[in-house]
């Protein structure tokens, strides 16, 4: 299984639109075991336009700390899961939490609502 990870900084950010790159990371889910990671700049943060980039990466799952309702409908309509609330550390920390069903995860921090100002949204 292919695992989205927005990252800034070599860790999860808190925003998956604001983030440097994705952490594209690979599960071996017989073995629970990462055997792979490429990392890639998404396309300029648009309305829409990160979530079918994540699909067309291969990706089945995306961990990430806050997340638009609109985002995760059109993740979860592409075939990809989306889990919000996860904590900011390394991508290869997140994914043996997820492989060891042990991954905590919080709040959205960033639940964008149909009245939400961008700009109120400081990550």
């Amino acid at each position: 299984m292919k695992i989205a990870i927005p990252i800034a900084q070599g860790a999860l950010c808190a925003h998956f639109g604001h983030c440097e790159q994705f952490a594209f990371v690979d599960l071996d889910e017989e073995t629970n075991t990462i055997t792979g990671r490429t990392d890639l700049t998404p396309p300029p943060h648009a309305p829409g336009v990160i979530p079918p980039w994540v699909a067309q990466q291969g990706a089945k799952l995306v961990l990430a700390g806050g997340m638009g309702g609109r985002a995760v409908q059109i993740f979860e309509q592409a075939g990809v899961h989306v889990l919000v609330g996860c904590p900011s550390d390394t991508p290869e920390r997140l994914v043996e939490a997820y492989a060891k069903q042990n991954l905590i995860t919080g709040v959205n921090t960033c639940d964008h609502g149909p009245d939400h100002d961008p700009g109120s949204c400081k990550h």
